[in-house]
């Protein structure tokens, strides 16, 4: 007997409705039309498919990888460039507002 993925297998393809699309759409604070909700329900609803379908296959004879490239440190060394760091008078030159040597921004978050 084969044994397959621990990933539960959905028998019936999973549809996006235009509600949850909204809802994605107004948690993302993106302003969407009517015609690109059912565009993007559609575009989910594919997505989800092809993720069902994924979830079927039988994985028990792959190897599991965790990094394939073999690459290690590519980042650099965190550190601070003395020579090209501002002061803060530089940093809040073309600053809009400031406000006890601080940025200040817009709110863009409800408090809710």
């Amino acid at each position: 007997m084969k044994k397959t993925s621990s990933v539960p297998v959905h028998t019936k393809t999973s549809v996006m409705s235009t509600a949850v699309v909204q809802h994605i759409a107004k948690l993302a604070n993106i302003p969407i039309t009517s015609a690109e909700e059912k565009k993007l329900a559609d575009g989910f609803t594919t997505t989800l498919g092809v993720v069902d379908q994924l979830k079927k296959l039988d994985t028990s004879t792959v190897e599991p990888t965790h990094q394939v490239t073999g690459l290690q440190n590519v980042l650099r060394d965190d550190g601070i460039d003395r020579d090209r760091m501002f002061t803060q008078e530089q940093a809040l030159a073309n600053a809009l507002h400031t406000h006890n040597g601080y940025i200040v921004v817009e709110q863009i978050l409800d408090q809710e």
